[in-house]
C-alpha cells in the first residue's frame, strides 16, 4: 500500500486489486479484507468510536432506553467512502459520502461526529469574527463546582447555569461574547458522583489586559459570589496569546460533553446520566458571538459534512463494521 507521510491517502491500484481478490475468493475469511484503519490514518478513530457504541448499546439494552440500543445497533454499520483523486497520479483520498447515524445523544459515534460538525461550522465563521474584532483577545475559562450525586446532576446544572447568568451580568464581567459548553465527568470522590463544569471561550476588549484585568483570585471570588456558595470554587483562566491557535482552543471547548471512557465504565451511572441530561443544552452562545454562531446551539442536521464542489468522484469503497474484530473492513461483494 502506498501512503503519504500523513497516512490519509491510499493507492488506487492496490485497492482495486483487493476488491477483485475479494470477488474471486468467495470463501475467504472476512478478516482477509483490508481494514479502514490500515488504508487511512485519518479514519482510524472510526474503530474506537464504533467499539464504544457497541458497549453503550449493551448498557441501554433492557432498560427504559431500549429503543436507543436498537438505534445504536444500526448506527454507522456501513460506511460509504468516495475516492477523491489527489494531485499525485494514482493516489486517492477517502472521503465519507454516506452513512446512517442514530443521533442518540450519548452514542459515541454520533457524539464524535456532532463535535466535528460543530467545529467545522465554527471554523468557517471565525475568520469573520476576527475580521470584525481585529484587536480583541480571547480567554479560555473553566468553571467548576463541587462534585454532586449523579442523581442530582440536572438540579446542579440548573443551579450552575443560573450562577453563570449572574456572573455574566456583573459589571466586571469582561466578555462581549462567549461560547459555553457543558462537560460532565465521573467524580472520583465520592465514588460514582458526577463532576459538571463549564468550558467558556470568551471574546474580550483589548483593555482587559490593562485597567480591567482580573486576577485568578478575583475570578474565583466572582464565580463563588454568582453561585452563592460559601467555598472557593476551582476556576482556571487562560489568555490566548497572539501566536496561539484559536482553532486549537476552540477544539478544546467544542468537544465531547461526556468522555467515552466514562460512558462505558458503569452501567447504572451511565443510565442515570442519560436521565439527568435529557433535553439539556450542551452549548450556549452569548453576546456578540451569538449573531455569528447561534447554529452551534442546535443539533447539526448533517453528521457527514459532505461538500463535493469541484471534486472528481472516482468511485466508492464500502466498509462494514465487524463487531467481533472491532474493525471496519472493506466489503468485497
Amino acid at each position: 500500500m502506498s501512503e503519504t507521510s500523513d497516512g490519509q491517502i491510499v493507492s488506487a491500484p492496490i485497492l482495486a486489486s483487493n476488491r477483485q481478490e475479494g470477488k474471486d475468493a468467495n470463501n475467504s475469511a472476512l478478516s482477509d479484507a483490508p481494514a479502514l484503519s490500515d488504508l487511512s490514518e485519518r479514519d482510524k478513530p472510526w474503530d474506537k468510536h464504533r467499539t464504544n457504541c457497541d458497549a453503550t448499546a449493551v448498557y441501554y439494552k433492557g432498560s427504559e432506553f431500549n429503543q436507543y440500543a436498537e438505534r445504536m445497533n444500526e448506527c454507522s454499520g456501513l460506511l460509504d467512502f468516495r475516492l477523491v483523486p489527489e494531485a499525485k497520479d494514482g493516489v486517492y483520498r477517502l472521503k465519507l459520502a454516506t452513512a446512517r447515524f442514530c443521533k442518540v445523544r450519548h452514542c459515541p459515534v454520533c457524539q464524535w461526529r456532532r463535535s466535528l460538525m460543530w467545529k467545522a461550522k465554527a471554523y468557517k465563521i471565525l475568520p469573520q469574527v476576527l475580521e470584525d474584532y481585529p484587536n480583541y483577545r480571547w480567554l479560555f475559562v473553566t468553571l467548576t463546582v463541587r462534585n454532586c450525586a449523579v442523581t442530582e446532576l440536572r438540579e446542579t446544572l440548573t443551579w450552575m447555569n443560573k450562577g453563570f447568568k449572574r456572573l455574566s451580568e456583573l459589571k466586571a464581567f469582561p466578555a462581549v461574547g462567549y461560547i459555553k459548553t457543558t462537560e460532565v465527568t465521573r467524580g472520583k470522590t465520592p465514588p460514582g458522583s458526577a463532576h459538571p463544569h463549564f468550558h467558556v471561550l470568551m471574546l474580550v476588549k483589548p483593555s482587559y489586559f490593562g485597567v480591567n484585568y482580573l486576577s485568578q483570585t478575583k475570578w474565583v471570588a466572582m464565580w463563588g459570589k454568582s453561585l452563592r456558595v460559601d467555598y472557593k470554587p476551582i476556576l482556571d483562566v487562560q489568555a490566548l496569546k497572539p501566536n496561539d491557535s484559536l482553532v486549537g482552543l476552540l477544539a478544546e471547548v467544542i468537544k465531547y460533553s461526556v468522555k467515552e471512557s466514562d460512558l462505558t465504565t458503569d452501567r447504572e451511572w451511565f443510565l442515570e446520566l442519560t436521565r439527568q441530561l435529557h433535553r439539556t443544552k450542551a452549548i450556549a452562545v452569548g453576546g456578540v458571538l451569538r449573531d455569528y454562531l447561534r447554529e452551534l446551539e442546535c443539533e447539526p442536521e448533517d453528521l457527514i459534512g459532505n461538500t463535493n464542489e469541484g471534486e472528481v468522484d472516482e468511485g466508492h469503497l464500502y466498509f462494514g463494521w465487524r463487531s467481533k474484530e472491532k474493525k471496519y473492513r472493506l466489503n468485497n461483494s
